[in-house]
């Protein structure tokens, strides 16, 4: 392309298809949204296969409930995090996750409505792992607040476990009865970290403890699924929850199939002029920016490291958050670099199973094509200091320190890597902003995601 045509394309504000295009194939917008197509079919394809690998896992566990077995299913559940953790950057934008999300990921837990809690003043208050109304008929859709052992969904044994019972979820006024989701399956198998080898409640200062535990994240004595107690209703829970999971995910999956005449897919890749794909640039640019700013660091982050919060983390029984913080932040430079590295299935932080991958055309790709290489590079900054970040977050994990440990008073420091963290996130979530800004595309932030300011993590939301 020559100069006076590249000029041309980018003070027009319009960069038209044409602009960059080779005439023998698509077009750049066409390119870039095919593949953000391709990736969000291709990590919900994953998350879907892992979670029948889950459901496998369960029913091993059911048949033969071991120690043995239960670790495998905890494995299983861990690996079934690490696709579907990469694809929430297609929230906050109408694609078909937003309708079953409140199902499949939402959190925090309302977990003293599922099965027994323990409780005290500190980490596990009673509006923390409890709800003000429910709709799932225990005590009357009331409070559960989990001083009485029996009064929820486990215990109470008239109440039938089912799918239409777990549709039953995020109902109340402030959502909090989570009852459905990998979050309900991640507390009945681990149950609450209560971060002592001698089962003790934590009182918010001692969850260094738990790095000299046999294993870190909730202690659910395998006695739990055996000898005690509605045993089989707990197995019967986790039986139904993953097939819904899996129905829920599986209808997100066929909204992203390539060849439906007129699915998602097929609406968010067809695009006939300007207009058509700066909408479609903007519905991706708002889920990268927003879940980098207000959702990750916010929400996910900021409320827990500034309130010494566990129960405010988002995998708080596995102690999983860390994979949990990397996931999400690489799912967003996945759409940047039009790429899919695929999922790790051994847990030593590499990208294994590689079946699904997709390297394609991403933004990075796009802003150099119409002339912006500075602005690509100096998102790619932002991008590269937030994966250093993130990364020594998960290294500490990996060496003993999870992520509960890691916001404790002692450690919640400018140096943090949860700090460092948080503030390369909303750098990161800038520097998006910048490339919508050069666009002409408007705001992509959306500033009401979250009331964290976090430019300050240090600071209550």
């Amino acid at each position: 392309m020559n100069l006076l045509k590249l000029a041309t394309c980018i003070t027009a504000a319009s960069l038209l298809a044409a602009c960059g295009s080779d005439s023998d194939g698509p077009s750049a917008q066409q390119k870039l949204l095919n593949t953000n197509a391709d990736i969000a079919y291709a990590t919900y394809t994953d998350s879907v296969e892992t979670a029948k690998l889950l459901k496998e896992a369960l029913a091993t566990f059911k048949t033969s409930p071991t120690a043995e077995n239960l670790t495998a299913a905890k494995t299983a559940w861990l690996v079934s995090r690490e696709p579907y953790g990469q694809s929430e950057v297609y929230r906050f934008r109408e694609s078909p996750i937003e309708a079953v999300e409140g199902d499949v990921n939402a959190w925090p837990l309302g977990e003293a409505l599922i099965d027994y809690v323990k409780v005290n003043d500190t980490d596990f208050t009673a509006d923390q792992v409890g709800v003000t109304a429910n709709s799932a008929g225990i005590n009357a859709d009331g409070v559960v607040d989990g001083s009485i052992a029996t009064q929820n969904i486990i215990g109470e044994t008239d109440v039938v476990i089912n799918d239409a019972l777990l549709a039953n979820t995020a109902s109340a006024d402030d959502e909090h009865d989570v009852i459905a989701g990998y979050h309900a399956i991640e507390f009945l198998l681990w149950g609450q970290d209560l971060n002592t080898t001698t089962q003790l409640t934590t009182n918010g200062t001692d969850r260094n403890l738990a790095v000299n535990a046999t294993s870190q994240g909730g202690q659910r004595p395998l006695e739990d699924f055996t000898t005690n107690d509605n045993a089989d209703r707990r197995h019967q829970f986790l039986e139904v929850a993953v097939d819904k999971l899996i129905v829920d995910l599986e209808q997100v999956q066929a909204g992203w199939k390539d060849g439906v005449s007129g699915n998602y897919r097929a609406q968010f890749t067809t695009i006939t002029n300007d207009a058509d794909f700066n909408q479609k640039l903007t519905e991706i640019l708002t889920g990268m920016g927003t879940l980098s700013e207000g959702e990750l660091a916010g929400e996910r982050m900021q409320i827990a490291f500034a309130s010494n919060s566990q129960e405010d983390e988002h995998s708080c029984f596995s102690d999983n958050t860390h994979r949990d913080i990397w996931l999400d932040a690489e799912g967003v430079s996945n759409s940047f670099y039009g790429s899919y590295a695929g999922y790790d299935s051994t847990q030593d932080g590499i990208d294994d199973v590689t079946s699904n991958a997709v390297n394609g055309y991403g933004i990075d790709d796009y802003l150099r094509e119409v002339g912006l290489d500075s602005l690509a590079a100096s998102a790619k900054d932002a991008f590269d200091l937030t994966e250093t970040n993130y990364t020594e977050i998960d290294t500490l994990a990996r060496a003993g320190s999870p992520f509960d440990v890691q916001i404790m008073a002692a450690n919640r420091t400018a140096q943090s890597p949860v700090s460092k963290t948080i503030i390369s996130l909303e750098a990161q979530a800038r520097a998006i902003q910048d490339i919508a800004t050069e666009l002409n595309l408007g705001d992509v932030v959306e500033d009401d995601a979250s009331e964290c300011e976090t430019s300050t993590p240090d600071v209550e939301c």
